[in-house]
Formats: structure tokens, C-alpha cells, sequence
């Protein structure tokens, strides 16, 4: 036998679906996102201070280990050198950046399984 309720409860219990609803669809996903900006900022600050630092070591080493090969004219090279490297390592770093958003993984279809 269906419940009789009256229409303010009616009311209610829909106010209640509506707001719950808004709540999952809006703010879970933006503390979601909050987090995955927060582990991504977090990251890329360890990552660059890092590679800052192999840089100034590769730059350090190249300029007291090599010898007399970077003195005068040449001592310019080893900041060349370092320059380059960086430049690569900036480069492969930005032709991996894929396009996509938050969790826009989409994996390919399991083995055995028909697309």
C-alpha cells in the first residue's frame, strides 16, 4: 500500500532529493579537483626545484671536472651545454602533456573484449 503523505512533505522530500543532488554533482567534484590541483602544484614545485638543482650540479661539474678543456673563450660552454639539456628535458616534458581533463582517462578495451 503506497504511503499517503501530504503535499508539504511531498515537498520537502523533493527539496531534500534536489539540494542532495546539487551537492554531488557540484561540490564533490570541485573538492576533487581541489585535490588534484593540490598533489599537481605539489609536484611540479618538487619536480622543478629538483631539476633546478641536477643543473646547477651538471653546470658545477662540468666546469671543475673537465679541466682546462672550458677556460677562457670556453668557459662559455658549459652553460650552453646545461642550457640544452634543460631545454630538452622542458621539451620532452611538453609533448607529453596530453589532452584531457580531470580522471579523462579513457583505456582501451581489455583483451578479449569486443570494441
Amino acid at each position: 500500500m503506497a504511503s499517503s503523505k501530504s503535499i508539504p512533505e511531498i515537498v520537502q522530500d523533493l527539496w531534500d532529493l534536489l539540494v542532495a543532488y546539487a551537492r554531488q554533482e557540484t561540490i564533490d567534484p570541485l573538492r576533487n579537483i581541489g585535490r588534484y590541483l593540490l598533489f599537481g602544484v605539489g609536484g611540479m614545485i618538487v619536480i622543478t626545484i629538483g631539476v633546478f638543482m641536477f643543473g646547477l650540479s651538471a653546470l658545477r661539474a662540468l666546469q671543475t671536472q673537465t679541466g682546462d678543456v672550458f677556460v677562457g673563450f670556453w668557459s662559455w660552454v658549459p652553460y650552453l651545454i646545461v642550457a640544452v639539456v634543460l631545454g630538452g628535458l622542458v621539451t620532452l616534458a611538453i609533448s607529453r602533456i596530453g589532452r584531457g581533463g580531470v580522471g579523462a582517462h579513457a583505456p582501451g578495451p581489455l583483451p578479449g573484449e569486443k570494441k
